[in-house]
């Protein structure tokens, strides 16, 4: 009888046991990664990802100058300062676009040319930068109860559990469970990218606008390879494998053997020109950032941007190639789009 009744509870507790929701794990930090995945830890420190959002605990050692009239004590958070540019965000969490006394200020600091730019100048600009420069993002509530930070998030910049999802799991039985890991282009595309991952690269001024790259890669000659290809995104993007031979091996070894191959210019130099502008621009055809387009159209008279018009909205985007100025003339600054157009066909 007894054994009777030890069975009907097991046939009772069991299904109960096995119908409790999983729960779902927690965030850790990118500190805890450390321990056992070193090598990637410190490349990931170097890579930039991190210094997206950083407490001015740690900020205030990157010897960055500071806008007109603060000091360390008046800043809460560093936006950036890693490779590009770098803007400030006060104790109330809004970002500073004024001098500290309230007059007009450029408060965004380039790093590439030490100048500063106005940012959304004079405007009570809270930071609302979510989910991409933070890991864990919730649109929900203010970030250290600070009215000027719109959501929380479990760790600033992005960590390691952005891309890999939650890790307490993980770290308590690492040979059992296992981590996120998405290899496909829109794993990185959920961050660089402007207003979805459609194939029409948002431009303004000019240029391609920044974070873009999944819009580029859409729209241009390369749309089937994924990121990966050729970053390991555990590193800097300048890093980037260079694996054009892999597919091209023809025009490779056609390009080591003229007199551009000669003077050291990669593949990248001419297919992925600065057409995009981060910060700063050094001229009218070049900005800051590489393009993922690839193409190059030979044609002197195309234009590399459309405007369209919907609702009343007017809205530019980049075609799906670079023209010559920007693939050529950054060089050949003496020249003009009809002697590249008559050159380039002979490039390879």
């Amino acid at each position: 009888m007894k054994k009777q009744v030890m069975l009907l509870s097991l046939c009772i507790i069991l299904p109960l046991v096995f119908a409790l929701p999983a729960v779902a794990a927690d965030y850790v930090g990118s500190e805890k990664c450390f321990e056992c995945h070193t090598e990637q830890f410190n490349e990931w420190q170097a890579s930039g990802h991190p210094w997206k959002l950083r407490k001015v605990e740690k900020a205030k050692y990157s010897g960055l100058p500071l806008p007109s009239g603060y000091t360390w004590d008046d800043i809460s958070y560093v936006i950036g300062g890693a490779n590009k540019k770098a803007r400030f965000i006060n104790k109330e969490g809004y970002i500073i676009t004024t001098a500290k006394d309230g007059s007009e200020a450029k408060t965004q600091y380039n790093m590439q040319d030490g100048s500063w730019s106005f940012y959304h100048k004079g405007e009570k600009k809270a930071y609302k930068c979510g989910p991409c420069h933070m890991t864990g993002y919730d649109k929900e509530g203010n970030q250290d109860g600070l009215p000027g930070m719109i959501g929380t998030w479990a760790e600033d910049g992005i960590g390691c559990e952005e891309c890999h999802g939650p890790g307490s799991d993980h770290v308590k039985t690492p040979s059992v469970t296992t981590i996120a890991i998405d290899r496909s282009a829109e794993a990185c595309g959920k961050c660089h990218q402007r207003g979805g991952m459609g194939d029409q690269p948002p431009a303004k001024g000019g240029f391609i606008k920044h974070h873009e790259q999944i819009n580029e890669l859409k729209a241009g000659s390369h749309g089937s390879i994924a990121c990966l290809d050729c970053h390991n995104p555990h590193q800097r993007a300048i890093q980037a494998k260079d694996t054009c031979m892999s597919c091209h091996d023809d025009k490779y070894q056609n390009l080591a053997e003229n007199i551009h191959g000669a003077t050291g210019l990669s593949c990248k130099d001419c297919h992925m020109p600065k057409a995009t502008k981060s910060a700063v621009k050094v001229s009218d055809t070049e900005g800051d950032v590489r393009t993922h387009l690839f193409k190059i159209n030979t044609d002197p008279k195309a234009n590399m941007f459309v405007t369209v018009e919907k609702d009343g909205k007017k809205s530019t985007y980049a075609k799906g190639f670079v023209t010559l100025d920007f693939a050529c003339l950054n060089c050949h600054k003496a020249r003009d789009v009809e002697w590249a157009a008559k050159n380039a066909k002979k490039i390879h």
